[in-house]
């Protein structure tokens, strides 16, 4: 060793710690010998200055030989049989004996990945498994879920014993940042079962376990393991805020933690156990940090990532282009390939053409030349003459006809082809489709369509096979034009006269046949080739590949396209082979079969693919007797995937011994539109195989070749496909942008030249001038000639000694930050991760999808049935970290979905365009998803970082910009007369001066009024009440009573009552029936804080409270004194109670904010006289108007409307209960129509009612008689934005049945001021303004006009009432801001509220809402906080004084903003984005923790549905918010929790998440 001879005794003592841990690590197996040893030598070199190099050069020399052969040496010397990393799983491959199940597999490959795989498991990262509801798939039944893994435990032991190891190190690391961190991270990750010990170790910080042994323990720790859901979120956030600097972390935690959990949150939460393990995989970034400024006014919003000097870049000469070999002539060619049939059909009749075989191998049918000739002459006479009349033929020379044959009748096929040459009509091979939506049938339509195809050509089996109508007739497939079908079974064809020639012309550029090629996008569209282009590519084949009459030819691939119809259908028939066709149905029932067929026959040739390769290597044990020396050329059709290097040493390591030679291994390229590009010629025996490349992951990654020197597990080695084919020029050009030369050491396109190759795409002129028409230029842009090129869509390079190399293709390309990859790559790389028992080798889809500026790598795979949860997420996590190590590029997303439910190509691939498709439209289904868009998304916006600024200088910036102060006020309230301010002396004055007015009726769900209340009615049920309360209650003045009722009449008597006797109500909602456990607590809450006295309700009511149900949530028995209302004294009180002065309390108003908080704020009897007053003089309220009220009458505007303002103003008011509306829902709009009320009030769940539920039905709405012309104002009572698009559509909808479109508007109030806009009657309409959102997170306002990108539109929250003013303030400075500006809304106003009813003695909390002044320009005036952000501007509109009318948008509250790298969010933007996602989404809700985005999605379809959110949601909030969603959680409908006024409880839905309490169908843990 290199450290021999070292004194340890002077080594300090830290340096022996970490010794000792790389010893107990080498020991456990955590580490490599190599790894071992690399770091060891590390630690030791600053201690062994004495050691010469003679030792050092020993030391790399050993490491070398303990390091394995190079990647070139072992990509020749790989066995397919060779045991992988893992001896269970090596075993589980052996004995599955599944001929499919290990196709595409590379040794080399599997050998980089695991060396990958373990350099991770180093780092011990334990990603979160989603938690999923067991009842929403059954995709793994729980007998095949994984057991409980029993080697847990050792783990833990071994981490245990790390820990002493670490001592030392722990001691000196206490007071860094890192330890508190992993300490918090390591506190939290203890089970259940330890809490107490973990509150105790984080309060005295006794526990010293490093983060390495945390992650053993999470690795190993079941998912379903218990844990403190608190500390789980702390530690979340801890991660997450790893990106900061420590110094914003340690401000952080001493607020984090000394926090108490929260009570009711059980100790057992799976929820947040996955949040731990995700953070930590996120507390180590991989990626390059972002910049920590924002550039607030560029309009660039990505961030640009600076080019890295260290970027290889080509540096060779400009490629010279490669001749292939000139085209021999040959003295008896044929003119045509059909005088090529016409010669052997005569003169070698009985020679044999095409052998079929059945379903399991063995030959079936042999079709000889001769017969090939007479049924293709009788076809071609049959299509000419016998389709149609003698002067009106169905067919004529040129038109394109359609063979629609399956690959299991390669006869049919071949007479149908030959048979239309000889007609001189276009054959167009497509495939048989199966079903009317099958996959790719709406493309293969448009190829049919471009190419004008109006007949097919099909067999009788075949015909019957095709899905039919009831009526029997061929189903009109989607997108395909009218089609006639013609069956060419023999006996269906007519024999041609003895005086009927066929004309073969010489060949000419008349296109001879149509192949069709599906694009990237799923396009599908026809290659052309011409006749003579057909007889060049026959004869260039025949040279290179060197073909002689009569040999045997076995072809295993699709005889309708490509090499299968190039090598098997034309040039055999050229050449009199003998053609041996093995169908893609055979070969999966006896994949040895090819193999069989060469050594019976004695084949010359075989045309395979990799994957027949694999299936014949896996299943030769079956066959020991086989023979294939008689191959003289194996040619490999897909040679040019760069992975098929292992598929050919892998087929040769079996076969050699089986009679294989080495050099017969023929790989080649081959385009739809250059058809075959290059082939390797067959070596003489005993020669030399060429050389491979091994080339550099990264460096190709940039598009240029470096040859791999330093990590093996990152190169890729690449084998020739031979040279160019004779009579070519090929050329490399930049395949983006103008056609540019490559340099030599630069990869580019292939383009060629050649006369053997496609013409045009057919019907489609200019696609076919940027393919077929490339005119490649120099490096200043000067075009090379005028020889057009033909772009081959395949990527490489030309080698020494020509050879041509190819590494990719164009449409597998994904192009990710500036840099390629390739698709075939990273399904390689994803199947090296031992998937057997999780996933199908075959059936994996990569594609890019383009989110945010980018494209973002997504692989999809079908998982098998028996794959327990367990395994499919961590082959997930694996293929996470194996591709990330060796391409250097993060997934976006992994998506598996159950067994045969990805689309298929015909031949059985996956269909990648229509794969992509259902992922972005929601239609894949997956049944376990992953996506990791913290990882791969780096192109975030910049970071905000906020600039201090003064008040004052804010002023002075708007004076000098010339803005007026943000500033509005409603018109003069008018003096109050004094006998006017208490509102129980409006009742007793009505009641004297006009009894028999009616004030208010109550209707049912049937429309019928159940009660009314005159104003002497009223008066004296008041009266009785307050006489119940003297007699029963035993109240003081001033003492709080609780009116606990349904809405209606009873509730308003009860609040008179109260006035009367001098005490104070408060308006509390009844708990619900069936809901006693979620609703009774509120009711509960309320009491205790308000303090209340006693309890005013009704005889069902009180039932409830004493009953053995309400038990179960509350103690029953401290209620305070009950009075039921149902049963009333008949004597009069004594005397009704006046307050001595009007600034006395009236009412407590109590209300649930969205934040979650419940606030009481106390209301002045003069307080609600002058907002009566207000709402008077704005609406035109008099005793002989009638207005609609359908609201909740416990809070709020809702309240005032319902109880106070009728009484005040003396009109009539009929009360519409919401909940009557469940029953009912035409209830409220039948009343509208029925009272012809002009004036309405109603919630924004009440509309949304009607619009989700009525929409449809307004026609029949309409029969019936309803109207709603007569409305004149519909004003919907929020204290919130107004939701625009909701009232829109209500507009729209109701506008049959003569709604206004100018009838609908809002109203805003808050908690410290009830209302503060509503719109009246003489103001202007609302204004609508157009807002950028950019400009909005900034917490600025610019105005854009309709339709701008990311623009918002705001309507007016109604017209500021009489006696309010609002100022927009800088809430951070409180400072005053210009008009237009986005600041907190301070209102000024005699009815805004006296203050809170006891904030638990917040003082301080009271004087800043209620009374607090501006820092610079009106220090002296008073204001209260409404805590809500909004602006004003100034319209062009004039209001009722004449003057320009102010109009205040509302924008938000600011409690409930979300502040995110260091921008202002709305939920309500975010939220609006999530729901127009999927069609399935019902609602939507969002909610931080600390900076983790947190997106709750009610699912209103299937559950299978319910993972194809999770990317869409991800997709929407980055695309249109430019933030990244760390959790996503489907629910199911109606688990959002919003109040009565249709809002949304968000931290209610956050504390039910928290605490596990959702019951979700899917939560999704975003990397």
């Amino acid at each position: 060793m290199a450290d021999r001879g070292v004194d340890f005794s002077g080594i300090p003592k830290e340096v022996r710690d970490h010794l000792a841990e790389l010893e107990l690590e080498l020991s456990e197996g955590d580490i490599t010998q190599k790894g071992y040893e690399k770091k060891r030598a590390k630690l030791l070199g600053p201690f062994l200055p004495q050691i010469t190099s003679v030792v050092l050069a020993l030391s790399d020399i050993q490491q070398q030989a303990s390091s394995g052969p190079t990647s070139g040496e072992a990509s020749r010397d790989c066995s397919p049989e060779a045991p992988g990393p893992s001896s269970s799983s090596g075993g589980r491959r052996n004995r599955s004996g599944g001929a499919r199940d290990d196709r595409y597999r590379s040794d080399i490959h599997t050998e980089a990945v695991q060396a990958a795989l373990a350099k991770h498991k180093e780092e011990k990262m334990a990603l979160p498994m989603p938690t999923k509801r067991r009842s929403a798939f059954v995709q793994s039944p729980v007998e095949n879920c994984t057991p409980p893994d029993t080697s847990s435990a050792s783990e833990d032991e071994g981490s245990l014993r790390r820990q002493a190891a670490l001592s030392a190190v722990l001691a000196q690391s206490l007071q860094s940042p890192d330890y508190w961190i992993n300490r918090s991270v390591q506190s939290s990750s203890t089970s259940s079962s330890t809490s107490s010990s973990t509150s105790s170790t984080l309060s005295h910080g006794e526990n010293k376990t490093p983060t390495s042994a945390l992650a053993d323990i999470l690795a190993s720790t079941r998912i379903g393991a218990t844990h403190t859901l608190f500390m789980r979120m702390l530690v979340l956030c801890l991660c997450l805020c790893m990106i900061m600097t420590v110094s914003m972390i340690m401000c952080v935690i001493p607020y984090l933690l000394p926090l108490p959990p929260c009570p009711g949150v059980p100790v057992n939460s799976r929820v947040s156990t996955k949040i731990q393990q995700l953070l930590n995989t996120l507390k180590r970034p991989k990626r390059p940090p972002l910049s920590d400024f924002f550039l607030d006014d560029s309009e660039e919003i990505v961030e640009v990532p600076q080019p890295d000097p260290n970027t290889p870049r080509p540096e060779g000469r400009q490629i010279i282009p490669v001749k292939g070999e000139p085209l021999g002539v040959v003295s008896n060619w044929p003119p045509a390939l059909q005088a090529a049939l016409a010669r052997w059909g005569a003169s070698q009749a009985k020679s044999p053409a095409l052998t079929t075989l059945d379903v399991t191998g063995k030959p079936l049918y042999t079709l000889t030349y001769g017969k090939l000739w007479s049924r293709s002459l009788k076809l071609a006479y049959t299509l000419l003459n016998k389709l149609g009349t003698k002067n009106e033929p169905v067919l004529r020379p040129g038109d394109r006809v359609a063979l629609v044959y399956p690959n299991t009748d390669p006869a049919m096929f071949w007479v149908a082809f030959y048979g239309c040459l000889l007609a001189e009509v276009i054959p167009v091979p497509i495939e048989v489709p199966l079903s009317r939506q099958d996959a790719g049938s709406l493309q293969i339509g448009f190829l049919l369509g471009s190419c004008g195809v109006g007949l097919a050509l099909t067999s009788e089996i075949c015909l019957k096979g095709l899905p039919k109508t009831p009526q029997g007739e061929i189903m009109q497939f989607k997108g395909w034009p009218r089609m006639k079908w013609v069956v060419t079974d023999t006996k269906y064809l007519t024999k041609p006269s003895k005086d009927w020639q066929p004309h073969i012309p010489t060949a000419n550029t008349d296109t001879a046949y149509i192949e069709y090629k599906a694009s990237k996008e799923g396009t599908v569209m026809g290659v052309a080739v011409s006749k003579i282009a057909l007889l060049t590519h026959c004869q260039a084949l025949t040279q290179a590949c060197n073909y002689c009459e009569g040999e045997t030819l076995v072809n295993v691939l699709d005889c309708k396209k490509d090499m299968g119809l190039w090598h098997g259908v034309l040039t055999s028939v050229m050449n009199r082979i003998h053609t041996i066709t093995v169908p893609y149905a055979v070969m999966k029932a006896c994949p040895m079969s090819w193999v069989q067929r060469v050594h019976i026959h004695k084949a010359r040739v075989a045309v395979v693919k990799c994957r027949d390769l694999h299936w014949a290597m896996m299943a030769h044990r079956d066959q020991r007797d086989t023979n294939l020396s008689s191959i003289r050329m194996l040619i490999v059709a897909d040679g040019a995937n760069p992975w098929s290097v292992s598929s050919c040493d892998a087929f040769l390591n079996v076969f050699q011994s089986h009679g294989l030679k080495p050099e017969v291994i023929c790989p080649c390229a081959s385009s739809p539109e250059a058809l075959t590009v290059a082939i390797r010629r067959p070596g003489a025996r005993g020669t030399a195989l060429p050389a491979r490349a091994i080339l550099s992951m990264g460096g190709l990654s940039h598009g240029v070749i470096r040859v791999n020197t330093e990590d093996k597990n990152s190169a890729l080695t690449v084998q020739d496909v031979g040279h160019v084919m004779p009579g070519a020029l090929m050329c490399i050009v930049k395949p983006d942008g103008p056609p540019q030369l490559c340099k030599t050491d630069e990869i580019g396109e292939i383009v060629l030249n050649s006369r053997a190759g496609g013409t045009m795409y057919y019907g489609l002129p200019g696609v076919t001038k940027n393919t077929f028409e490339v005119i490649p230029v120099n490096q200043a842009g000067a075009p090379m000639g005028d020889i057009p090129f033909t772009r081959t869509g395949l990527l490489g390079f030309v080698g020494p000694g020509s050879l041509v190399f190819v590494v990719g293709k164009n449409e597998g390309l994904l192009t990710v930050s500036g840099r390629r990859h390739n698709a075939d790559d990273l399904v390689a790389t994803a199947l090296a991760v031992e998937p057997v028992k999780t996933v199908y080798r075959g059936r994996i889809a990569v594609f890019s999808v383009t989110v945010f500026y980018d494209e973002r790598i997504v692989i999809v795979a079908e998982q098998r049935p028996d794959a327990s949860e367990e395994d499919s997420f961590q082959w997930m996590s694996r293929v996470l970290q194996a591709i990330d190590s060796i391409h250097q590029v993060g997934l976006y997303c992994l998506a598996l979905v159950p067994a045969n439910t990805l689309p298929k190509t015909p031949l059985g691939g996956i269909h990648i365009s229509e794969t992509k498709q259902n992922f972005l439209e929601g239609n894949l289904h997956p049944c376990n998803i992953l996506l990791c868009p913290h990882t791969c998304v780096t192109n975030l916006p910049k970071p905000r970082q906020k600039q201090p600024v003064g008040p004052a200088s804010i002023m002075v910036g708007n004076l000098v910009a010339g803005n007026r102060m943000a500033q509005a006020a409603g018109r003069e309230l008018g003096v109050v007369e004094e006998e006017g301010l208490f509102l129980s002396e409006a009742l007793q004055w009505r009641a004297q001066s006009d009894p028999d007015h009616v004030l208010y009726v109550l209707l049912n769900a049937k429309g019928a009024a159940v009660c009314t209340a005159t104003c002497l009615q009223l008066h004296k049920r008041a009266e009785k009440i307050t006489s119940a309360l003297m007699e029963r209650g035993g109240l003081n003045t001033g003492d709080n009573v609780v009116l606990l009722y349904p809405p209606g009449i009873d509730l308003i008597a009860a609040f008179y009552g109260c006035l009367y006797a001098g005490v104070i109500p408060v308006t509390v909602r009844p708990p619900h029936p069936q809901n006693l456990a979620a609703t009774l607590p509120t009711v509960r809450m309320i009491m205790d804080v308000s303090k209340a006295a006693c309890i005013l309700t009704t005889q069902p009511l009180m039932r409830i409270l004493r009953s053995r149900e309400a038990a179960a949530s509350v103690n029953v028995k401290t209620w305070p004194t009950i009075i039921d209302t149902d049963d009333l004294p008949r004597r009069r009180p004594p005397q009704l109670y006046k307050p001595p002065t009007a600034e006395m309390l009236a009412y407590l108003d109590f209300s649930v904010s969205t934040t979650g908080m419940l606030t009481g704020v106390k209301m002045s009897h003069s307080a609600i006289s002058t907002l009566c007053r207000s709402i008077k003089l704005q609406c035109e309220l008099y005793s002989s108007r009638q207005i609609a009220i359908c609201l909740d009458p416990y809070c709020g505007l809702g309240f005032v409307q319902w109880c106070l303002s009728s009484v005040y103003s003396g009109h009539q008011s009929i009360l519409i209960p919401p909940m009557e509306l469940e029953l009912s829902l035409p209830l409220w709009l039948s009343t509208l129509s029925q009272y012809k009320i002009r004036d309405t009030f109603c919630s924004y769940s009440v509309m949304e009612l009607c619009t989700k539920g009525l929409g449809t039905q307004t026609d029949s709405l309409k029969a019936r008689g309803m109207n709603l012309s007569c409305v004149r104002s519909c004003v919907v009572i929020a204290e919130e934005r107004p939701r625009l698009a909701l009232t829109q559509s209500f507009s729209k909808l109701f506008k049959d049945l003569g709604l206004s479109p100018r009838a609908v508007s809002t109203a805003f109030g808050s908690r410290v001021n009830l209302a503060i806009c509503l719109q009246g009657t003489a103001g202007p309409d609302p204004s609508t303004v157009y807002v950028d959102m950019k400009s909005l997170r900034h917490d600025r306002v610019r105005l854009v006009e309709r339709g701008a990108p990311q623009s918002l539109p705001l309507m007016e929250s109604g017209t500021i009432l009489p006696g309010v003013r609002v100022i927009i303030v800088n809430p951070e400075t409180r400072g005053p801001l210009g008009d237009s500006h986005l600041g907190e809304i301070w209102v000024q106003s005699p009815h805004s509220s006296s203050g809170y009813y006891t904030i638990y003695g917040e003082e301080s909390l009271q004087a800043d809402h209620f009374n607090t002044r501006l820092s610079f320009g009106e220090p002296h005036t008073l204001w209260a906080r409404t805590g809500y952000l909004g602006f004003v501007k100034r319209t062009e509109l004039l209001g009722s004084t004449g003057d320009r009318h102010d109009a205040l948008f509302v924008v938000g509250q600011l409690d409930e903003t979300l502040e995110l790298r260091g921008l202002r969010y709305h939920p309500i933007d975010i939220e609006t984005s999530v729901s127009r996602a999927h069609r399935s989404i019902a609602e939507s809700a969002v909610f931080t923790w600390t900076n983790l985005l947190v997106v709750v999605a009610e699912l209103a379809g299937s559950e299978q549905e319910a993972l194809d959110l999770v990317p869409l949601v991800t997709n929407v909030v980055l695309e249109e918010h430019h933030l990244i969603v760390g959790v996503v959680v489907i629910v199911d409908p109606g688990v959002i929790p919003i109040n009565s006024r249709g809002e949304k409880q968000r931290m209610h839905l956050r504390d039910s998440f928290l605490a596990d309490q959702l019951d979700p169908i899917y939560v999704a843990y975003n990397m």
